[in-house]
């Protein structure tokens, strides 16, 4: 995307954006510190995120979709020119093993791009591995399993050193389906030993994030259900160990607010994979189903890392982990960093002051006033205003579709096909 084209997108929708951003800056205090706040706040894109994504029942793939981790570093670009706010990708090994590490950091340089957390793969088969994860991965019972998924998590850090990388990912859908199948103290102690092994791996300055899930694929137990075993192994194994909290793995009515406080509070919280949910682990668009929990989610986040001297900016890890099952990738990530910079940005307009003195009287009346006002604020222009100031678009999606970047895009990488799943 070049940048005169952006300029002349902007240019020709000043007027309109100016009109806006007069109305509602005139109610904002510290107006120059929260659009320096909304320019330095960055979310890392997942590079399986670039292409259609799908269900067990199939998969509709798009037209122009990447075919090689070079397209997506260059979709991810692209996101990144038009919204100024997304100037990382994350990679999942072996999705994406890169042949040449120094070339791939290279081409992501190009974009003014860097490598977040590297994500490591053990709930798949894959045709050259000698072992299954049929019955899990770092608990199965055979130590031989154990010691293949240990080596994949190793070789994992070894890919992300060499891409400039500081953390590895780690979710396991290690579990079961049935009472009696598997002995819950047993594949705790074998997990937090194999985590250990991998623990001792991890160069100085980097860290582990240990992701949980109630459920899928396994229904009657998961090793590591809950953000609740997910702190007790952060714990156990030492400061590099954190607990990654992806929105949509927790159960229909979880407080997350609550627990994201919990665990800012005692240090442990490594970041967050951005999704939204109407029945479970549904991978929709941020802030589709349920914005005012994305809201108050960053009203604790702000409060917390406030209170704890945190930069927001990189004091944890911000991630968009979506499936992007019948809308353009691409537009679908859009939508998504917009709406978690929209719930950052009204919690930065909270009156803390006024929050704090309401809950400290008991007013629980004004307590609700206060974060419903903020809510209810419009900030999409202090957005737009941030982007044009970092030198994107006023309106991403309106650019992406004016400059028919999609047709381009089919045109270069071949129409859509239709692929069938499970």
């Amino acid at each position: 995307m070049e940048q005169y084209k952006l300029d002349e997108y902007n240019h020709q929708h000043l007027k309109e954006h100016q009109r806006k951003f007069d109305f509602v800056v005139a109610d904002v205090t510290r107006l120059d510190d929260v659009l320096k706040k909304l320019q330095a706040f960055q979310i890392a894109i997942p590079s399986w995120a670039l292409g259609t994504g799908g269900t067990r029942f199939g998969r509709f793939s798009g037209g122009g979709e990447p075919r090689s981790l070079e397209e997506k570093i260059e979709d991810v670009g692209l996101i990144h020119a038009l919204n100024r706010s997304s100037n990382s990708i994350s990679l999942h090994i072996p999705w994406d093993i890169p042949e040449n590490s120094s070339s791939i950091k290279n081409l992501a340089d190009q974009f003014g791009l860097h490598f977040d957390a590297v994500n490591s793969n053990t709930f798949q088969d894959q045709p050259w591995q000698k072992l299954s994860y049929k019955y899990g991965s770092l608990h199965h019972v055979d130590k031989a399993v154990r010691e293949q998924a240990i080596e994949h998590n190793v070789e994992v850090i070894k890919y992300g050193v060499q891409l400039g990388s500081k953390a590895l990912s780690i979710w396991l859908s290690d579990g079961s389906n049935f009472p009696g199948q598997l002995n819950f103290r047993g594949a705790f102690e074998r997990t937090l030993d194999s985590l250990g092994q991998i623990y001792e791996e991890l160069p100085d300055d980097w860290k582990v994030w240990i992701e949980y899930k109630p459920f899928e694929p396994n229904f009657y137990s998961t090793t590591i259900g809950d953000w609740g075993q997910s702190y007790l192994l952060a714990s156990k194994l030492g400061n590099k160990a954190l607990t990654l909290v992806d929105l949509g793995h927790h159960l229909q009515g979880t407080n997350i607010e609550q627990i994201v406080s919990l665990l800012l509070m005692e240090g442990k919280l490594a970041g967050f994979h951005f999704n939204d949910s109407k029945y479970g682990d549904d991978d929709l668009t941020v802030g589709s189903i349920n914005p005012y929990q994305l809201f108050l989610i960053f009203n604790e986040l702000v409060e917390g890392m406030d209170t704890r001297g945190m930069n927001h900016a990189t004091g944890i890890g911000w991630m968009i982990d979506a499936s992007h099952n019948v809308k353009d990738p691409i537009e679908d990530l859009l939508q998504s960093v917009e709406a978690i910079k929209i719930a950052y940005a009204q919690a930065l307009l909270v009156d803390k002051a006024a929050l704090v003195q309401a809950q400290w009287d008991n007013d629980v009346a004004k307590a609700q006033e206060i974060l419903q006002s903020a809510y209810r604020a419009d900030v999409r222009p202090l957005i737009a205003e941030a982007r044009l100031r970092a030198g994107g678009a006023l309106n991403p999606i309106g650019v992406f579709r004016e400059q028919k970047v999609r047709e381009g895009l089919i045109k270069q990488r071949g129409e859509k096909t239709v692929a069938t799943g499970l």
